[in-house]
């Protein structure tokens, strides 16, 4: 039996352009970074987590620290994340990403009952979405 688990504590985006994808993000979140140079932007979010950009092909190298070596990564092609959301605040995000130019592409009304989502592109063509907490809420 595997060890428990505490959550998800990063999700990444590999950017083509990491000021463009930070003022975006930046914008996006309505919060600064905790942390920014050229290869890396990290964002924490409200639950702990981080939404970490990396400048795509910046990470091909192992990065050595004091504490030890990171290995090498990178990505292509559009990804997907999605950022939870109260349920009551579907329609202040909806204002939001429309005050700030993000287009809604596509909004879901979960047949199960348990939630909603709106999804936009950022400007790498990762697909955002916006989804209420109890999408996938044990039963």
């Amino acid at each position: 039996m595997a060890p428990k688990l505490t959550g998800l504590l990063e999700t990444c985006l590999y950017v083509d352009d990491m000021e463009r994808s930070r003022v975006f993000y930046r914008r996006l979140l309505g919060m600064d970074p905790l942390f920014a140079e050229d290869r890396i932007t990290v964002f924490r979010l409200p639950d702990a987590s981080a939404l970490i950009l990396f400048a795509r092909g910046a990470t091909l190298e192992a990065v050595e620290t004091p504490g030890g070596s990171i290995p090498p990564h990178d990505g292509s092609g559009p990804s997907h994340f999605a950022l939870g959301v109260a349920e009551g605040d579907v329609e202040s995000w909806r204002v939001h990403l429309t005050g700030c130019g993000i287009a809604i592409e596509s909004e879901v009304a979960w047949s199960n009952g348990r939630g909603h989502s709106l999804y936009f592109r950022d400007p790498d063509g990762h697909a955002g979405e916006l989804v209420t907490r109890r999408l996938w809420a044990r039963s």
